[in-house]
């Protein structure tokens, strides 16, 4: 093609008439070649630098796709990641839980034989006065918790919890013969519900069997100070302000042998309590209508006096501090009762009290480190009721109880624990108790190992050896019968015991 039109330039030129020498016309014939040289070379660069483009352009492309796909492949293991945080976050309030409490313990007197032992064995425990717990527990006591909770898309919760117990007195591997086993909790809860606002915002809705959440103890004499439980229902934690919130609370229970429909009476007990900042009121009343006519299983009357309502209060007050004075914790608690409320611990339980019994109780522990290893946690515990069984009768105790620990190494402690209790009962021969009053004493000694936390009052597990040595004034060995002091080798006079026991609480 090219070729073809530089022979038509020449032969238009050699048309015209021009005349041209033979050498001129062979210098111009090669300057055309070369051009035309040139000129294919040129080409065959552009070409070559048009590939190139097109290479780039596409290996450009290729390279954006490839961010691309790491820009995705980056969000969506940030999704991945974001998600699996949540699902953590989520299973800190999600699924099952288990928890437990138990005690195990071996306790024999000073001839390696059976003795009498428990925070109620003197004849003040029947209404309530318990004496120190280390080295004086003869049974196995287990508790076992199953929980299961959730947090729902609205941000609702529920909790379901069952609780299983029982309590032996023997040493015996199979018990099945002698088990108190039983289902003391079983209850479901309801917080956060999307519909409830103001005062009600945090609340938590409950329903079942159960103990109340707001019960509290003195652990080292094993006695509660307020006990409020049976069957209901009710609504925790209604906020009236930063510092103020309430809880309301229906409880049942029932007063008769539940083997026979027509000897039973219920008891329900409203109760109201309060607390603001670190002071606490709570206030419950109850009827158990017809109680005063409940009958044995042979039709007699079981109380043809019984009370058939009363009312309790409770003044307490919870300290992040050992009294105010140093570091530590501490609680005190002043209850009283009036006819039904006059078993002012377990609120409600007794449905033998008169109409016009009364109690007071008051109740007070701290918890504080001394320095130099040591920790120390005084208690005391005193009650006194009057016309509680019998018109005229009065029950008058108070117990000291004082515990040490000491911290010898990262794994062993001695725990060191004595408890005085004075009594004046006084039953006017009701179930045949006679008029007592005296003195109780106990000192304990407890070699202690912990896997951690040595010196912490309230971490377990923990094992001791102990030795126990228990005296009491003669005159209480005739309080009664049938209960501990004055049985065969349990006398007045000075009683050692001797042992070894597990505790554990998760």
């Amino acid at each position: 093609m090219k070729k073809s039109l530089l022979a038509l330039s020449l032969s238009a030129l050699f048309s015209t008439g021009s005349a041209w020498a033979a050498s001129d016309m062979n210098a111009i014939e090669a300057r055309l070649a070369a051009l035309e040289q040139r000129l294919a070379a040129a080409e065959q660069r552009a070409n070559v630098a048009e590939s190139r483009a097109q290479a780039a352009e596409k290996q450009a492309q290729q390279l954006a796709a490839q961010q691309q796909q790491t820009q995705t492949a980056t969000a969506q293991v940030a999704q991945r990641t974001t998600q699996l945080e949540q699902h953590s976050a989520s299973d800190e309030s999600n699924g099952f839980e288990f928890h437990g409490y138990a005690r195990s313990g071996l306790l024999m007197n000073s001839s390696a034989a059976k003795t009498q032992g428990g925070p109620t064995v003197t004849p003040a425990g029947e209404t309530g006065g318990h004496v120190g717990r280390l080295g004086n527990e003869p049974d196995t006591y287990v508790e076992l918790n199953l929980e299961h909770k959730q947090t729902l898309a609205n941000g609702a919760t529920t909790r379901f919890k069952a609780m299983l117990a029982d309590g032996q007195r023997t040493y015996n591997d199979w018990t099945a013969a002698s088990s108190d086993l039983n289902l003391r909790q079983a209850f479901v809860e309801l917080g956060q519900l999307p519909d409830f606002s103001g005062a009600f915002k945090d609340a938590t809705v409950w329903a079942g069997k159960r103990f109340d959440r707001d019960n509290f103890d003195i652990h080292w004499i094993d006695s509660d100070v307020v006990f409020l439980a049976g069957t209901g229902a009710g609504i925790y934690d209604m906020k009236w302000g930063d510092a103020a919130r309430s809880n309301l609370s229906l409880y049942g229970r029932t007063f008769g042998d539940i083997e026979n429909n027509d000897n039973t009476a219920q008891n329900y007990i409203l109760t109201l309590n309060n607390f603001v900042g670190p002071l606490q009121l709570m206030v419950s009343g109850m009827r158990a209508k017809d109680n005063d006519q409940r009958t044995d299983l042979d039709g007699n009357r079981v109380k043809s006096d019984a009370a058939n309502n009363g009312m309790h209060a409770l003044v307490g007050l919870h300290n992040d501090s050992f009294y105010g004075l140093r570091e530590g914790s501490a609680k005190t608690a002043l209850l009283y009762g009036h006819g039904l409320g006059a078993e002012v611990k377990a609120v409600g339980s007794d449905g033998a009290l008169l109409p016009d019994a009364d109690t007071w109780r008051l109740a007070t522990y701290g918890i504080t480190p001394l320095g130099g290893g040591w920790h120390i946690a005084p208690a005391l515990l005193a009650q006194s009721s009057q016309d509680r069984y019998a018109k005229g009768d009065s029950y008058t105790w108070a117990t000291a109880n004082l515990r040490f620990i000491q911290e010898i190494s990262q794994n062993f402690e001695m725990q060191y624990e004595g408890s005085y209790q004075y009594m004046d009962l006084r039953p006017q021969g009701y179930n045949n108790r006679n008029a007592v009053s005296g003195n109780f004493y106990k000192l304990t000694v407890a070699p202690t190992l912990k896997a951690s936390e040595v010196g912490e009052f309230l971490k377990r597990p923990e094992i001791r050896l102990f030795a126990s040595w228990m005296d009491w004034d003669h005159r209480l060995d005739n309080y009664a019968s049938d209960d501990a002091f004055g049985s065969s080798g349990f006398k007045a006079g000075g009683e050692w015991s001797f042992g070894v026991q597990m505790e554990t609480w998760f």
